[in-house]
């Protein structure tokens, strides 16, 4: 029987992220929304999602807690693709980043922080006003209260690689080659953590890889599943 996925998007991204992406006929999609104030329980919150073993799928943020849930409980992930992220542990001007943005949502400008995060979701900051209103109508639709709790969520972040060596099923990283915010370095130190990893740069993709080439996403989820099945 077709595994499930277990779909994780990014910062202020929710389900609306993917809807470019066919995925895989047969399998059962499950969306997973960060509505929590810390990895460990947004790790949770994936693994209760589904029982038994699936394929986990994740974007940014996504990615970052479907490296906890790996660390939490690798024998349920039986693969794994991740994209626009990054595995190492929050640098200290991240921190000062994510509490001044906080504020600013405390403060009720959330509209300000979703212009701020706006420049880096796009190839070399640069967007299309189609491209801005999206992501636009995506942020708003996520909200201030979950805005809160990812910005809460992302300083307990750990270094993951440790994590990332232990693991043995078929993994695919998604690298967008114009990407400011996570560019190709980080995916290329995630995929020599991995055991059995399938690196793809995509060299006219940002950080948004989803929107920006939904075609190598679907591509890349359907080599995985069979590669799963294989396996």
């Amino acid at each position: 029987m077709p595994l499930p996925l277990v779909v994780v998007p990014g910062m202020l991204c929710d389900a609306s992220l993917w809807s470019d992406v066919a995925f895989p006929e047969g399998h059962e999609v499950h969306h997973v929304a960060l509505r929590r104030p810390d990895i460990g329980a947004l790790a949770e919150d994936v693994l209760s999602s589904v029982d038994g073993p699936f394929v986990l799928v994740g974007l940014s943020l996504g990615a970052i807690v479907g490296f906890e849930a790996l660390r939490r409980a690798p024998e349920r992930v039986a693969g794994l693709c991740v994209m626009a992220t990054n595995a190492a542990a929050p640098r200290p001007e991240q921190h000062a980043a994510w509490r001044e943005l906080d504020a600013l949502v405390a403060d009720g400008r959330f509209a300000q922080v979703v212009e701020r995060t706006l420049p880096d979701m796009f190839p070399d900051r640069r967007w299309s006003t189609a491209d801005a209103e999206r992501y636009r109508r995506m942020a708003h639709t996520v909200g201030p209260d979950a805005a809160r709790a990812q910005l809460a969520a992302q300083p307990t972040r750990e270094d993951a690689f440790a994590a990332l060596r232990s693991v043995h099923c078929p993994s695919v990283v998604l690298s967008g080659g114009r990407d400011t915010l996570c560019p190709p370095a980080f995916h290329h130190a995630i995929a020599a953590a991995l055991h059995h990893s399938d690196l793809r740069e995509l060299p006219d993709a940002g950080h948004l890889v989803p929107w920006q080439r939904p075609d190598a996403v679907t591509a890349a989820l359907r080599d995985l599943v069979a590669a799963v099945a294989a396996a």
